[in-house]
């Protein structure tokens, strides 16, 4: 890992994402991306491409600059610190490309990093391909690392079994060095899973909204999002196999979720609905 710098942070959370099997729609990357925007990170690290990146995999790509002509950029993976005033805590965001190889070292390397910072608390952040309509709430999975750490934030531990990728792997390594950790995947409409996906993008900031109570401006996701669902509602409206597709979706989820869900969903919506006019 090359360092740029290493600043003394105010109880410091990590927020994590990468590109490829962990990122449907680019749902996850996207998100961390506005969270760099709005709190103007900067960048204090990254990772030398030629350690963890199968550059037939992922590509570096050419620029033509009026500075110096060409240049290339390389695949690689960016931790950037943010200190926004109006919290009491800064935050390392690190936005990446799932590595090609070598995932034990890298998450060392990351592990390593967050002793340095004394992170706190590390929160990976995901999107899968779920079969939902785009017209209802963008659900939103979340899960500790260990029972004491899904108690404290009202989540429940994983009980996934089967393939993962760099995010739970990462997640892993957070538990065996005894570093609070939990993840929140969004779940992605299967049928418009292409990049991107501001809603899965604002489900996921709104998610961590209401976890940290960090109060993360919303206002341009928020317009992408409206933006991108009446986009999706004309070519489903263009398409009637499309239109009665999605309907029966909104059926099913509809009848699953009428009895419990919706009341919760609702006294979230309203409390960050408050909180949200407290700082206007």
């Amino acid at each position: 890992m090359e360092i740029i710098a290493l600043p003394t942070l105010r109880k410091p959370i990590l927020i994590a994402a990468f590109e490829g099997w962990n990122d449907a729609g680019n749902a996850a990357t996207a998100a961390v991306e506005h969270l760099i925007e709005v709190w103007e990170a900067e960048e204090i690290a990254f990772f030398d491409p030629e350690d963890y990146y199968d550059f037939q995999v992922n590509r570096p790509i050419v620029h033509v600059t009026e500075e110096s002509g060409r240049e290339i950029e390389w695949p690689t993976t960016t931790i950037s610190v943010a200190t926004p005033a109006h919290l009491d805590r800064d935050f390392v965001i690190v936005r990446g490309i799932e590595p090609s190889m070598r995932w034990r070292t890298f998450c060392e390397e990351m592990i390593g990093l967050i002793d340095d910072l004394e992170v706190e608390l590390v929160v990976t952040l995901g999107a899968l391909i779920a079969e939902v309509p785009h017209t209802r709430p963008i659900h939103v999975i979340g899960s500790g690392s260990d029972s004491a750490t899904s108690l404290r934030f009202g989540l429940q531990p994983s009980r996934y079994e089967g393939p993962t990728g760099i995010v739970g792997v990462l997640q892993n390594s957070c538990l065996a060095a005894g570093v609070d950790a939990f993840s929140l995947w969004a779940q992605v409409p299967h049928y418009v899973s292409q990049p991107p996906c501001p809603k899965a993008s604002l489900a996921l900031v709104n998610r961590l909204d209401d976890l940290l109570g960090i109060r993360i401006p919303i206002d341009d996701l928020q317009e992408e999002s409206l933006a991108w669902e009446v986009g999706v509602n004309q070519l489903s409206l263009e398409d009637s196999d499309v239109a009665q597709y999605v309907q029966g979706l909104e059926e099913q989820q509809d009848a699953a979720e009428l009895p419990e869900a919706s009341g919760d969903a609702i006294a979230r919506e309203f409390e960050r609905y408050l909180r949200r006019r407290e700082e206007r």
